[in-house]
């Protein structure tokens, strides 16, 4: 079996999901309950028995790197199985990662001494299921030097992400970052092939390409700079159509890069049938799990003060947490969340240790680790007055930040 050494990139600040990522760098942010974003392309690597990994880190990586090293320790080193996260270290030059190339290129000494023959290429902050196996399979068939993995998407998408035009055997012509127009697929007129920030590169020629590009006054970035020059070079460059094991009529594939992102993605995991399905035991999603007694949910009588019922519909309640008497619905609670009698919550997302008190109405929030909700607090019916405490976005999500004093 060809040696093949997975790098993900982990150190992008991800500004526009601001306050998550006040304390913690985007890929550790929390998701679906129990998860953190980077446990998907993980789970991935585990599901396509890829287990030499190494995790760049850069931008307040703490949390991060306490998540990798609880919950993904399952690796044997006897079978030489390893993941490494590695900070910057300024092995090559005193200045930090200045783009995803650059990261990777400051890292070839620690590659070079595991001597792979291939190199995949990761983004550790985007919501998806693959098997990297076999596009590596699709790469050495093609005989490429370097591989992008590549999903369909509507040509009028096109300035949001790197777009790629490619022959009819796949392989890539030209690579431009976000233009204002670009030409359809060979095989769909109305469609166009976006990069999923997904490679897989021959060793000596990722090696070469690094090696040129810290040279040049460039972006140092993968999509701006080195595929478009590999393809300028006319060097055997393909694109791979993406395969999702999600399993779903749609290929499901989120960059849940803004904090309306993050809620959409969030919200369709409750709904019946959810285009993202977490619960498929073929493919397993792994992760640190809290030791945390069952979820419990308590009161279902008449009191003098009303209706005191401890129920959840449409939800998502994770380990640990305690709903006495209160009301969640179309929600998502992470572990150890306690909801207080005759408090409503409603479309919103409660991160670990979220405490709300009595009476409280709270809705279409997202309420970080830890804040305590006093009692009486209505939060979403009053967008003007929140705006004078909390940060909302133009659709109206209210975000409180970690350990918010309210």
């Amino acid at each position: 079996m060809s040696k093949v050494i997975v790098t993900i990139l982990a150190g992008g600040k991800g500004e526009r999901l601001y306050p998550l990522t006040r304390d913690r760098a985007k890929p550790a942010v929390p998701f679906g309950g129990i998860y953190r974003i980077i446990d998907f392309a993980l789970s991935n690597c585990v599901n396509s028995s890829l287990r030499k990994i190494f995790i760049l880190t850069q931008y307040k990586s703490f949390s991060l790197t306490r998540h990798v090293n609880l919950g993904w320790n399952i690796f044997s080193t006897d079978l030489y199985e390893y993941i490494d996260v590695i900070p910057p270290q300024k092995r090559i030059s005193e200045e930090w990662y200045r783009g995803t190339a650059d990261a990777v290129y400051q890292n070839i000494y620690n590659i070079r001494e595991e001597n792979p023959d291939y190199v995949i290429i990761l983004s550790g902050d985007h919501i998806y299921k693959m098997n990297y196996r076999e596009m590596l399979d699709y790469h050495i068939s093609k005989n490429a030097e370097a591989t992008v993995a590549a999903i369909e998407m509507g040509i009028d998408k096109c300035s949001e992400f790197g777009v790629l035009e490619i022959e009819e055997d796949y392989k890539i012509i030209n690579f431009e970052e976000k233009p204002k127009k670009c030409k359809p697929l060979p095989f769909s007129e109305n469609e166009c092939f976006m990069s999923m920030g997904i490679y897989i590169f021959n060793t000596n020629t990722l090696f070469k390409a690094l090696e040129d590009d810290s040279l040049t006054d460039t972006h140092h970035d993968f999509g701006k700079d080195i595929i478009p020059k590999l393809v300028r070079e006319k060097k055997n460059i393909f694109a791979y159509n993406f395969k999702d094991e999600n399993k779903k009529k749609a290929k499901y594939w989120r960059d849940v890069g803004t904090i309306d992102a993050y809620w959409e993605a969030n919200m369709d995991l409750i709904s019946v049938d959810p285009q993202f399905n977490l619960y498929d035991p073929t493919w397993p999603l792994h992760t640190y799990q809290l030791q945390c007694p069952p979820a419990k949910f308590v009161f279902a009588q008449e009191s003098s003060e009303g209706g005191r019922r401890g129920i959840a519909l449409d939800s998502i309640v994770s380990s640990g947490s305690i709903i006495s008497g209160g009301k969640v619905q179309n929600s998502i609670l992470s572990n150890n969340v306690r909801i207080n009698s005759f408090s409503e919550i409603t479309d919103s997302i409660l991160l670990e240790g979220v405490v709300v008190g009595r009476y409280s109405k709270i809705k279409k929030a997202v309420i970080d680790k830890g804040t305590v909700i006093p009692a009486g607090t209505k939060i979403g019916y009053n967008l003007e007055e929140d705006a004078k405490r909390f940060k909302i976005t133009d659709s109206g999500i209210i975000i409180i930040p970690r350990h918010e004093k309210i």
